[in-house]
């Protein structure tokens, strides 16, 4: 393996009703990736009748969130009023700045029924200067994201621009996310950005060779333009963009200024970032407060 190319294994974190998922960002090697300051990969998973993965209404500042399904749905309400059936395929935006509060529940058709849950949520660092902009939530549905064959590969360009192609979602800062799926015998050069990784969701690939297992999260070396391949089906997503600065990360916040943290722990205890629409239940603040 190219001793440039830095690997990060996820560790297993209990989202609580055991909605176990596996985070890559941040780690203790790297916090980012371009702008992206999380990754947590979920499922597949097959969710019986009678269970509920439902995440109770919990805040957010500082940072957008980025949802991106491969199998089964999600309903999405948030503090701003915007109610969304999240599905496969689909960009989900949801720009938190200077606040916002959202619940993410299995959709009423979908409850009492087995099904399989399976997907993607990313964290983005928004610029320090729009870190207190207006929240927001914007659904880019399937259709409208730009799909091409790259070397017998087919690549769906999810954020930013790639193989002459763009995708409509509206971002602050320049960055770069693709959802890649492989046959045996496909391969391809990675498009260029100021910083990328790639994330191998299932199967397996090569980097110029080096074998890439699944579930690992591979940085590659700036200026590099190492060839993805693979020997059988695999799907890959690829991250990036331009590094926005170290920022400080606690619970759901996230911040270039730790005092700015601490007054968003303070008001969410005294329940002033707002609420969702319709629903009572919250995920408290954790008692252990950030310094």
């Amino acid at each position: 393996m190219n001793p440039s190319h830095l690997s990060l294994h996820p560790h297993k974190k209990d989202l609580g009703g055991g909605f176990v998922v596996r985070r890559l960002l941040p780690a203790a090697a790297r916090q980012a990736v371009g702008p992206f300051l999380f990754f947590d990969h979920f499922g597949p998973i097959d969710v019986r009748a009678d269970e509920q993965h439902d995440v109770r209404p919990h805040p957010h500042i500082g940072l957008a969130t980025v949802t991106y399904l491969f199998e089964g749905a999600v309903l999405h309400r948030d503090s701003t009023g915007a109610v969304q059936r999240i599905e496969p395929g689909a960009i989900n935006w949801m720009t938190a700045g200077r606040g916002i509060v959202h619940s993410e529940r299995t959709p009423d058709d979908l409850r009492g029924l087995a099904r399989r849950s399976h997907g993607l949520q990313l964290w983005a660092a928004l610029p320090a200067a729009d870190e207190e902009t207006e929240p927001g939530f914007a659904h880019t549905p399937a259709a409208a994201l730009p799909q091409l064959e790259v070397g017998g590969a087919t690549v769906r360009v999810l954020i930013g621009s790639a193989f002459g192609e763009s995708s409509p979602v509206a971002v602050r800062s320049p960055m770069l996310y693709l959802d890649i799926a492989l046959a045996a015998g496909d391969a391809f050069p990675l498009p260029p950005a100021a910083e990328r990784a790639i994330y191998v969701v299932d199967g397996a690939v090569t980097l110029d060779g080096d074998a890439v297992p699944p579930q690992t999260m591979r940085l590659l070396a700036a200026g590099d333009e190492p060839m993805l391949a693979a020997d059988g089906s695999a799907r890959v997503v690829l991250i990036g963009g331009d590094p926005l600065g170290p920022r400080h990360m606690w619970w759901n916040f996230v911040s270039s200024r730790r005092e700015r943290i601490v007054q968003a722990a303070d008001d969410w205890a005294a329940q002033r970032l707002g609420a969702v629409p319709g629903e009572t239940e919250f995920i408290p603040l954790p008692e252990r407060r950030p310094g």
